[in-house]
């Protein structure tokens, strides 16, 4: 059975770009994919479907990726679910906010698509 990956982001392309590196060719892949658009979906959809990571951009309606990330982190239900970063806000001071929200890593945009894919198949082995 595929993991699951939840890609939470407001911009509908880097869903999709996130989408098309995870998949291989074929539209299939090794990875079940899940979309929210904003920080309340994500928050609905990862108490609902448990992913084994999930993809969290920062700045989103409703709730923030920050907020996400602390209540899925707080709450003993979600908190062993996998939280990478995934956003444009870059600076130090960013990343410390990400980590201290208790965010498990923190990836940049614009990204690698190469390097992302890498580090999701590490982070799910």
């Amino acid at each position: 059975m595929a993991k699951k990956i939840l890609i939470a982001d407001d911009e509908e392309p880097l869903r999709l770009l996130v989408r098309a590196t995870l998949e291989d060719e074929s539209g299939e892949g090794r990875y079940e994919i899940i979309e929210a658009a904003d920080g309340n979906e994500a928050l609905e959809v990862a108490r609902r479907e448990r992913p084994e990571l999930i993809l969290l951009d920062i700045q989103m309606p409703g709730l923030s990726g920050l907020e996400v990330c602390r209540m899925l982190k707080e709450d003993p239900a979600t908190s062993d679910l996998m939280i990478v970063m995934l956003t444009a806000k870059g600076q130090q001071s960013d990343r410390e906010q990400g980590f201290a929200a208790g965010a498990d890593d923190y990836f940049a945009k614009p990204f690698s698509p190469l390097e992302l894919l890498q580090l999701v198949d590490q982070v799910m082995e």
